[in-house]
């Protein structure tokens, strides 16, 4: 069975580790890419802020094998944030975890006041996709903010009032 709960220093190295192994899997390790980014290494810390989340998905031996968080959109509009860094490793997926994990960072990202979510994804993530989707993310035509993403051509934005 798959938990989730807030993210603590001491999950640093395996949320880094998660998020450098799933991304190549999709093609996702070249420059423009969440891979690179300085927080990698420090997300506990990245999500201290006031209006950031970040949760980490454990199994039942309570080894970490997922992730994902919120955080408000660099460089966009005040009230959208950004759902961040939501990777699973192979064993996590297809147990609705993701669902579970996602519908949760919504409640948040609306409770820490945020109108809009925004996402960045890309080509080959079909099954992230669907669940974007299926939980009412509508596609954009081109990113909003500045991610500093351009490896990402996939976009979408929830309402969440």
């Amino acid at each position: 069975m798959l938990t989730f709960r807030p993210i603590r220093p001491e999950d640093n190295p395996a949320v880094a580790a998660i998020i450098r192994a799933v991304m190549p899997e999709f093609g996702a390790d070249g420059p423009g890419f969440a891979l690179h980014d300085p927080e990698v290494d420090h997300m506990s810390r990245a999500y201290t802020i006031p209006g950031a989340a970040y949760f980490v998905v454990e199994d039942e031996t309570g080894k970490a094998v997922g992730g994902g968080g919120v955080a408000a959109l660099d460089g966009g509009e005040l009230g959208v944030c950004e759902l961040r860094k939501m990777y699973f490793l192979p064993e996590a997926r297809g147990k609705g975890m993701g669902e579970t994990l996602l519908r949760h960072c919504l409640v948040v990202a609306q409770n820490l006041g945020y109108r809009t979510c925004y996402l960045e994804t890309l080509t080959g993530m079909d099954q992230a996709m669907r669940l974007y989707q299926k939980l009412g993310f509508k596609p954009l035509c081109a990113p909003l903010g500045r991610t500093g993403h351009g490896g990402c051509d996939r976009w979408f934005a929830m309402d969440l009032k």
